[in-house]
């Protein structure tokens, strides 16, 4: 950390950006971010677990978002455990259980996911090299800035101080994303940090959450706060930061 003016300057210093996404099944809420997003023309990424059970309104609001240029990405059929489901059910026992039904109802809905996020961030190689074997084209996992057990908090890690958050366009297909929720406990001055290192450095920051809220969730919910999302939003355009939907990324060439 001590060295870091002695740090050489980006190579592409225009690509400097950040990639938003959101997970689960909060298709009314997300929905209701529209004109946030056009405020700030911000395009990001929508990961969808449960597909068998989407409604045609839950659908025309998938179109919606799509419509808007945000990205529909694949979140799992069941948002189970990868890792023991590919232990204890092999290969083709994963994919008929978790990956196959849930794209097959996005597909016959108009939607084809080419981004994948590992339910609970969980994963390992095999895993990883199932999935992109079968056709996804980057895969996010979770990174997290502080952990905590039983209410107490094991340990808090500035944000920008996590390197696996900053894509460096090197065409990385298995990536992390910092997680933005209330739960994370980031403050507005940790995030702008977070983004004046991507400036700084020419990279795209990866972020993401779960259900907009526009207060503290209770014991049922887990989110972000609205309000700090729009921090982040505008953060972003006063840096002049891109926006990358999760499949572009690995699309920007050196």
């Amino acid at each position: 950390m001590g060295l870091s003016g002695c740090d050489s300057p980006p190579k592409h210093p225009e690509r400097a950006g950040i990639a938003l996404s959101f997970d689960d099944h909060f298709l009314r809420e997300w929905n209701e971010l529209i004109p946030l997003f056009r405020r700030y023309n911000a395009k990001v990424t929508f990961f969808i677990n449960c597909p068998d059970s989407l409604s045609l309104e839950d659908i025309t609001l998938l179109k919606q978002l799509q419509n808007e240029g945000h990205e529909i990405g694949y979140h799992g059929t069941i948002h189970g455990v990868s890792t023991q489901m590919i232990q204890d059910l092999g290969v083709d026992g994963y994919l008929h259980t978790e990956i196959r039904p849930g794209l097959s109802y996005l597909n016959n809905a108009g939607f084809y996911p080419t981004s994948y996020a590992h339910p609970g961030g969980n994963h390992n190689a095999r895993v990883d090299s199932v999935l992109l074997a079968s056709g996804f084209q980057i895969l996010r996992d979770v990174a997290l800035a502080e952990r905590s057990y039983k209410g107490f908090r094991l340990y808090h890690i500035p944000p920008k101080y996590l390197p696996q958050i900053y894509y460096d366009f090197d065409q990385e297909r298995v990536v992390d994303a910092l997680l933005i929720d209330y739960s994370a406990n980031l403050s507005s001055e940790e995030m702008k940090d977070v983004l004046k290192k991507a400036k700084a450095k020419g990279k795209a920051v990866m972020l993401f959450g779960h259900e907009p809220l526009t207060a503290p969730p209770t014991a049922t919910q887990y989110g972000f706060d609205i309000a700090f999302l729009e921090e982040i939003l505008a953060t972003a355009q006063e840096l002049n930061l891109k926006f990358y939907r999760m499949s572009d990324l690995p699309k920007v060439r050196n």
